[in-house]
């Protein structure tokens, strides 16, 4: 579920949160994606999807954690930290097929018993192919989530 398209301002803000180190638009783009939990039952764990390493350590920081957790402060939605990303692949500009390949074992679960029988909302920033989303609930679901949705702030 996306909160809007990306594009115009949407694009602009992640641009500048993800490459110029803007953290500002963090709690904006949060107070939107916290609207979107209103539909979800209350049991749920949020989860950000994991950025590579390399892109962490160059912005010195993980964007997908910083929405998770200011959306959790928002809505008393507990956030959990259950997958790693393995591997640097960087998608940006790789087709769906290429995103898929480079995603077959990008994530691996941790803290299993947190994964475990629990619905899972995987929160991110823009949703581009689907591809990362969906290896991300993949290895969610084989770890045994009962149940996996997303939500992200914007879709191309």
């Amino acid at each position: 579920m996306a909160c809007v398209q990306y594009r115009g301002l949407a694009k602009e803000l992640i641009h500048r949160m993800k490459y110029e180190r803007a953290q500002a638009g963090v709690a904006e783009i949060a107070l939107l994606l916290a609207r979107q939990l209103a539909g979800f039952s209350g049991d749920a764990v949020l989860v950000p999807v994991p950025t590579a390493t390399s892109r962490v350590r160059a912005r010195g920081y993980d964007h997908a954690a910083l929405l998770a957790r200011e959306v959790s402060r928002l809505t008393n939605t507990p956030r959990r930290i259950v997958l790693r990303r393995v591997g640097q692949a960087h998608q940006v500009g790789s087709r769906r097929s290429q995103r898929l390949e480079q995603l077959q074992a990008a994530f691996r679960p941790v803290q299993v018993n947190e994964i475990r029988g629990r619905h899972i909302i995987l929160i991110d920033d823009v949703l581009t192919t689907g591809a990362t989303l969906e290896a991300a609930a993949r290895v969610l679901r084989r770890a045994g989530a009962a149940r996996v949705d997303a939500i992200v702030f914007a879709q191309a």
